[in-house]
């Protein structure tokens, strides 16, 4: 099987870490070589983070580069319009409509940009955006956005549902199970 390549992308403290594991766990239960990097950015500060997964039937490196992720999953828009050059011909963005202001709106020296999504659709580009905090908070816990865009991810990536629910079982705390199974499966409805 040739490498496919996924970019996890958002804002530091917004559980891409938990998304990696869970991406992982499924791949490797599935007999895939996987490779994962580390979350890159300014995840203690709120700034931009990056998560790379590889997998395939041998893998060297965890690094993506421009043009080569066959998914990117993002917990916040400005991100996914950040990133969307790594985003390969035919690739798919999973994309939760949250906004986060980063520092130079808040500061007053940038506006956020206005109907990202739609001008990101208008390029061609497959995206899929959830409204993954609304989901979330349904769900029981504004926290789980991760795992609802997990929900919406695993929808594109064809393993079977029972799949990525021994994958929650694996890499969330006990106390949080039902809560986690809660956000994924309306995140896979919402895919």
């Amino acid at each position: 099987m040739e490498t496919k390549s996924i970019m996890i992308v958002g804002v530091g403290g917004q559980g891409s870490l938990l998304a990696s594991r869970l991406i992982g766990n499924v791949l490797l239960s599935q007999g895939f070589d996987v490779k994962v990097s580390e979350v890159h950015g300014m995840s203690q500060r709120g700034g931009s983070v990056v998560t790379y997964v590889k997998y395939g039937d041998r893998v060297n490196s965890p690094v993506i580069e421009k043009g080569e992720a066959d998914i990117i999953i993002s917990f916040e828009q400005l991100e996914a319009a950040r990133w969307l050059p790594f985003l390969k011909k035919g690739g798919h963005l999973v994309t939760s409509t949250q906004q986060i202001d980063p520092m130079p709106v808040i500061t007053g020296a940038a506006v956020y940009p206005e109907n990202i999504i739609e001008k990101l659709k208008a390029q061609g580009v497959d995206v899929v955006a959830a409204d993954a905090l609304t989901l979330a908070e349904e769900a029981g816990n504004p926290k789980a956005s991760n795992v609802v865009l997990m929900g919406v991810v695993s929808t594109k990536m064809g393993f079977d549902e029972e799949v990525w629910i021994k994958a929650l079982e694996e890499c969330v705390p006990p106390k949080f199970i039902e809560l986690n199974k809660k956000a994924f499966a309306l995140g896979r409805n919402a895919g």
